[in-house]
């Protein structure tokens, strides 16, 4: 397609169609061939965080143009929110549609209104002084039981409730879950207007980073869509597969080692996957709370040595049920195999299950935990990390008290 070309843009669009799904490196390639003006109405169309996360994958030269390009004000909005950290709420502004100063009549506001509405929709008018810092705001109810002479600084919202372009999109969620206003303003420490930012899109991109946590502790990008060409999926997941082989090494190494014991009592391969299985998914479960817990901004500073406490304590005691179980299904197998000493091979079962769910526990919640001290995603290939150590700990106990008290 030419540069130059006439393309078609809007919510309903073939081509807006086609990059809405798209992850950001693949929307930025197709994107890249057409014109600055066509990638500025494009980008307008999508969520504000989106949009600035292709805009940063497109060349450096051209992002200021297609900034300029983009309509409504939006593209200057888009370089303001560059500059602050993903997960922020400055990411997520876009221009507010409606600014007037509070002189204006609300004759003026409302003949400048007629033009407005017509592209885009307009909930609040935003009340600023000269230098931009906001005073007020008004909503369209009283603009209709208004005079036309009044002035905004009439019948204006004092003190409006306002976000800060630096807050992490988890304290404004908290700030906001209990108010439910459409939009909210965005403005800087010294109260200027920077943007606005609607409630739908802060609770969406909160969903979008929950859901994308599954994909994460398994080495799935957060960027990967439905869409995404398979040939950027493979290179998304496979450095990730290539990681978790040689983890796997490492506990087949483990396994290796006591490769005499089980020579000598077939028995216990049989209850290695238990083992591995029940560990892993003790951990599992304390690893999703603790994501949890980190993505609701729940766990605060001094509240990880209780945490890891509560979790190690907990997968004692569930290890110990479970333990009992296997260890009774131990010395019935054991029992009915003719294998001598059935009893201290349930001992050990209960005991490398017990132990192991315990250390599970604990492993849980301190791999997120030492990722973010590492200043990595904590829920980065989490779960294959999780899955080494559970694996390498169960088998290696198992084997380890097998060895010490039965032969």
């Amino acid at each position: 397609m030419s540069p130059d070309a006439p393309v078609s843009v809007g919510p309903h669009s073939p081509l807006f169609e086609s990059i809405r799904d798209l992850d950001p490196n693949t929307a930025a390639e197709q994107l890249a061939e057409l014109s600055d003006e066509a990638i500025g109405n494009v980008l307008t169309e999508l969520p504000a965080g989106r949009a600035i996360e292709v805009l940063d994958l497109l060349p450096d030269e051209r992002r200021d143009a297609i900034a300029a390009a983009a309509p409504f004000g939006q593209g200057a909005v888009w370089l303001i929110g560059r500059r602050y950290e993903e997960g922020t709420v400055g990411r997520l502004m876009e221009s507010p549609p409606a600014i007037f100063h509070h002189e204006t009549t609300i004759r003026e506001v409302v003949e400048a209104l007629r033009g407005i509405i017509s592209a885009r929709m307009v909930i609040y008018v935003f009340v600023t002084e000269s230098d931009g810092t906001l005073v007020g705001v008004v909503a369209f109810r009283e603009l209709l039981f208004a005079t036309p002479d009044q002035k905004l600084s009439d019948v204006m919202l004092r003190h409006p409730f306002v976000l800060r372009p630096d807050m992490p999109v988890v304290e404004a969620m908290r700030e906001v879950v209990t108010r439910h206003y459409p939009i909210y303003p965005v403005c800087d420490a010294e109260s200027r207007l920077l943007g606005m930012v609607r409630g739908q899109v802060l609770f969406e991109h909160q969903a979008f980073e929950i859901s994308a946590q599954a994909g994460s502790m398994v080495g799935v990008e957060r960027e990967e869509r439905l869409s995404t060409p398979w040939l950027r999926s493979f290179r998304f997941r496979h450095p990730w597969l290539q990681l978790n082989l040689l983890t796997a090494f490492l506990a087949a190494g483990v396994v290796g080692l006591f490769q005499g014991t089980l020579d000598q009592i077939v028995l216990l391969a049989v209850f290695l996957p238990v083992l591995a299985g029940q560990s892993g998914n003790t951990g599992c479960q304390t690893l999703a709370v603790t994501l949890r817990g980190m993505t609701l901004g729940e766990l605060r500073s001094g509240r990880a040595r209780p945490l890891v406490t509560k979790e190690c304590l907990l997968g004692l005691a569930n290890g110990t049920a479970v333990g009992f179980i296997a260890g009774i299904g131990m010395f019935i197998t054991a029992r009915a195999e003719g294998v001598n000493n059935p009893l201290g091979l349930a001992a050990v079962v209960m005991a490398a299950m017990t132990v192991s769910c315990a250390i599970s526990g604990a492993a849980g919640a301190l791999i997120p935990l030492a990722l973010k001290r590492l200043g990595a995603d904590p829920a980065t290939a989490s779960g294959i990390f999780l899955t080494t150590a559970t694996d390498v700990v169960s088998m290696g106990c198992f084997l380890s008290l097998a060895t010490f008290f039965l032969l």
